[in-house]
């Protein structure tokens, strides 16, 4: 099992960035594959990206492609999502994921966090 914490979430105007960490227990984290979410006021929760457990690949969806970067530290137990040019459409709850698997990850992770606040205002 892993239990997950993010932090870094805020309020950030339109244009700004925004750095999240996902702070992960157990020793195993170096053999999860990694994803962050999102779920705004009223609407589905969306993959936003996610990277495989040694680091080397990545998967974004158009939506955050380009904008969004995900990144792990397995010495430390942390992926982060560095956030550019956000838009006030990116507001959500953004949530850390964790899966053994890479096909499963962007669909139905297996762990969650509990999930951290970020606000764009325009």
């Amino acid at each position: 099992q892993v239990q997950l914490v993010e932090s870094g979430g805020g309020l950030v105007q339109a244009g700004g960035s925004l750095r999240l960490s996902c702070a992960a227990s157990g020793r195993t984290f170096s053999t999860y594959v990694m994803a962050w979410f999102r779920q705004a006021p009223g609407k589905e929760r969306e993959f936003v990206a996610a990277i495989s457990a040694g680091g080397r690949d990545t998967i974004y969806p158009d939506s955050t492609k380009g904008r969004f970067t995900i990144s792990r530290d397995n010495a430390k137990n942390t992926v982060y999502l560095q956030m550019n040019s956000l838009k006030p459409e990116d507001t959500a709850v953004y949530y850390c994921a964790a899966d053994s698997s890479l096909g499963r990850i962007t669909v139905a992770p297996d762990y969650w966090g509990q999930g951290t606040q970020v606000t764009v205002s325009s």
